[in-house]
């Protein structure tokens, strides 16, 4: 982490501060109230387990045993058996020609569509309106106001909630009770479409019930967002935000390895991880995420399906700021001093390397270290410092940093100045803007894929965006570290089951925040001082050590908005230039499943076969 006054690397130390509270309340977008979040989180936990231990294992099966067709075949016939509710409700709203349309789809598939299994109408290019009760209600006037979790149904709303007691009461099945099950059937058959990328979600992130409400908050809108730009673009952020998109080529990629842990010697607890082993003997590659990342998240999956594919064994870890590895393999009570953090990392990559080797003897080869963004800074901080660390523990044959940072003071500058871009908007238009910015990205699905190549979001936007995204990891860093060791800083009570309280104090920390508040006087409670804390977080200061280092190599980006001017000469002479990759453009991390960064990623290892 880092203090500096600009976004410049070179900014010398700041002085001791006393102040205890953020300097300046955070920028958020507006999302349903919810006054029912104890309860609300105890039905996410029984979903949870539901989706967790029933529909995503018996939806693999489902969908391995019957093929998409089918799968698309019954999603037809139940949409099309629910006719008379979309009927009501478009009468209900006035929309004669809708119902008249929908009417006419109705009578199509049902007849040459064979009772709605294969749907005829779309490919005679019908339209295809839709309507049901929430939708009623919104016209009508009412204005969602609480967010609701349902037993089984997942996210809603009051307005939402009351529309699918109604949208029940006119499936046609329910006044048949034989056909009852059918019901069951289509309804498992639907949900199973995306139960494995729901679950993967699930698993990935800190805190998924809050994710989820701020999505429904803006998905669940009727009326679409105003895509009008009104300033410039930034093709750094821009180029940045295609991270979102990143997929694995493989869906079921994350399933074609196995989850396991290891007991961490020095926190004496199981820390989880995943591992993708070649048949034959091959090498080892260790991939660490960038900032709260997990070992699930689509960028690390990615990288590990790139370079399984092309014959290394791979093991993916959670990020050391991810509360998976707080609260698991972390020495700290906060994470923010690379000797520390780095050192926790390594000590849980040779636990689970001394376990695989175990068990696997004759199958593992050389060993590598992949990090991306923060993990990259990591990678590069173990090679700085690999001729020092104890003899037990492991020793990589190749460090890549991916995108990695060179000054975490410069990275923390300019993060938080993109939560704070929308300063610039007038003062009496800005929480429309950014709510707006948040619909947005709701409603990016319903464009054309050809608009995606350059989303249309303005350069504060953007900005604002990738600085919230990040601002939204912190707030989980602060929560899982102070509901682990509270260190008296926050003044609202911690709770698992009430965390919105604290999480609104929480968000108003900004990342200079985080440093002078809770990493400087708890690293001085152990001895460490500022001047040393700066050292540590700046790579330049190792570039001895690291020009000494053969085994380090980076891939880069020339527009990373976390590349200070000067960074990329300096990579060139410490490194050499042999050792470095740099692509023009694409942002941070926004081209990481590009062909071409992943056969550099793949380059760069290829000798170690």
């Amino acid at each position: 982490m880092g203090w500096a006054s600009s976004c410049s690397p070179t900014a010398g130390p700041p002085p001791q501060v006393q102040a205890r509270r953020p300097q300046a309340p955070a920028i958020l977008p507006d999302f349903l109230a919810d006054p029912l979040e104890p309860v609300n989180r105890g039905v996410w936990g029984l979903n949870r387990g539901l989706l967790l231990g029933v529909i995503e294992p018996t939806g693999r099966v489902y969908q391995t045993i019957v093929p998409r067709p089918v799968r698309s075949s019954i999603n037809h016939f139940s949409h099309n058996v629910l006719y008379p509710g979309r009927l009501v409700n478009e009468t209900l709203q006035g929309r004669w020609k809708d119902a008249g349309d929908d009417s006419l789809r109705f009578l199509t598939n049902s007849t040459v569509g064979v009772a709605g299994f294969f749907d005829v109408a779309s490919r005679w290019n019908m339209p295809k309106p839709g309507a049901d009760f929430a939708q009623t209600f919104k016209g009508w006037g009412w204005k969602p106001s609480t967010y609701v979790m349902l037993p089984f149904l997942g996210p809603s709303d009051d307005c939402s909630a009351t529309g699918s007691v109604l949208d029940e009461a006119t499936e046609p099945w329910n006044y048949v009770g034989v056909y009852r099950r059918i019901s069951y059937g289509t309804t498992y058959n639907r949900i199973t479409e995306r139960s494995g990328e729901t679950a993967r979600m699930v698993r990935s992130e800190a805190d998924p019930y809050s994710l989820t409400r701020l999505a429904w908050s803006y998905i669940s809108k009727d009326e679409a967002p105003d895509w009008t730009l009104r300033g410039p673009r930034d093709p750094a952020t821009l180029q940045t935000l295609a991270v979102a998109a990143i997929q694995t080529k493989n869906p079921g990629f994350a399933h074609a390895g196995r989850q396991t842990s290891v007991v961490v010697p020095t926190t004496g607890r199981r820390l989880a991880f995943n591992v993708w082993l070649q048949k034959h003997k091959a090498p080892l590659v260790y991939v660490t995420p960038g900032l709260g990342s997990h070992r699930l998240s689509t960028t690390t999956l990615s990288v590990a399906e790139a370079l399984y594919q092309n014959g290394f064994s791979v093991v993916a870890v959670a990020s050391v700021f991810h509360p998976e590895f707080m609260e698991n393999a972390s020495t700290a009570a906060i994470p923010a001093y690379p000797p520390t953090d780095t050192g926790d990392l390594l000590t849980a990559l040779t636990a689970i390397d001394r376990s695989l080797e175990k068990q696997h003897p004759e199958r593992l080869g050389k060993r590598a270290l992949v990090g991306c963004s923060m993990g990259g800074y990591q990678a590069l901080y173990l090679a700085a410092h690999e001729k020092r660390q104890a003899a037990d523990l492991l020793r990589f044959d190749r460090y890549i940093g991916i995108n990695t940072p060179i000054s975490l003071h410069h990275g923390v500058e300019c993060v938080d100045s993109f939560h704070d871009a929308p300063l610039a908007w007038p003062a009496d238009r800005r929480q429309q803007r950014v709510n707006n910015a948040v619909h947005k990205v709701g409603g990016l699905t319903a464009l054309p894929p050809s608009a995606l190549a350059a989303p249309p979001f303005d350069a504060i936007e953007s900005k604002f965006l990738i600085g919230a995204n990040f601002r939204l990891t912190l707030r989980d860093i602060i929560f899982s570290s102070q509901t682990r060791e509270n260190l008296g800083i926050l003044q609202t009570p911690l709770s698992k089951w009430r965390r919105e309280p604290a999480y609104e104090e929480i968000m108003d920390y900004s990342f200079k925040d985080y440093v002078r508040i809770f990493a400087v006087p708890y690293l001085a409670s152990k001895g460490i001082s500022q001047a040393e804390f700066q050292r540590q977080v700046t790579l330049r200061n190792f570039a001895a050590p690291l020009r000494s280092q053969s085994k380090a190599r980076v891939i880069t980006n020339r527009n990373d908005f976390l590349l200070a001017p000067g960074d990329l000469a300096w990579l060139g002479s410490t490194l050499g230039r042999e050792n470095l990759r740099v692509f023009p453009d694409g942002g941070h991390l926004g081209n990481l499943a590009s062909p071409h960064v992943q056969g550099a990623i793949v380059g760069f290892l290829s000798d170690l076969k």
